[in-house]
């Protein structure tokens, strides 16, 4: 197999192809869905596989998924007031157009900088 390295002789760590992953190891997101969090330890093994291949290219990307053991992991640190109170600060900070200062029930894009409606005023008053 093309990605299987389980002593990570070839890649460093042990690595191993999708879905062949030993038992006690699990991704971030895996954590997170049994209300753990990786607790501070380094990665234990790395999942390898192709990517799909991007219009225009002729090689696929390799993809990489990072493992932790779940045996050292923690359970995630509740929400307290003062955070939930710091989240929302944030996310009314991006919801808020710098140039017209209105707060959208949407997060203002980055391309753009601004709300549309701003945004089409200064491609207007550019031209």
């Amino acid at each position: 197999m093309k990605f299987y390295d389980p002593d990570g002789t070839e890649f460093g760590i042990p690595t191993y192809p999708r879905k062949l992953a030993p038992d006690g190891l699990a991704t971030r997101r895996q954590l997170r869905a049994r209300g753990l969090r990786p607790n501070g330890q380094d990665v234990a093994a790395q999942i390898l596989w192709y990517g799909r291949r991007p219009p225009g290219e002729r090689e696929r990307p390799i993809r990489v998924a990072y493992l932790y053991r779940i045996d050292l992991a923690a359970p995630v640190r509740p929400m307290t007031p003062g955070r939930l109170r710091a989240v929302a600060a944030m996310m009314r900070a991006r919801r808020t157009c710098p140039d017209c200062q209105v707060t959208y029930d949407y997060v203002i894009p980055t391309s753009l900088g601004c709300c549309p409606g701003c945004a089409g005023y200064l491609v207007a008053l550019a031209a």
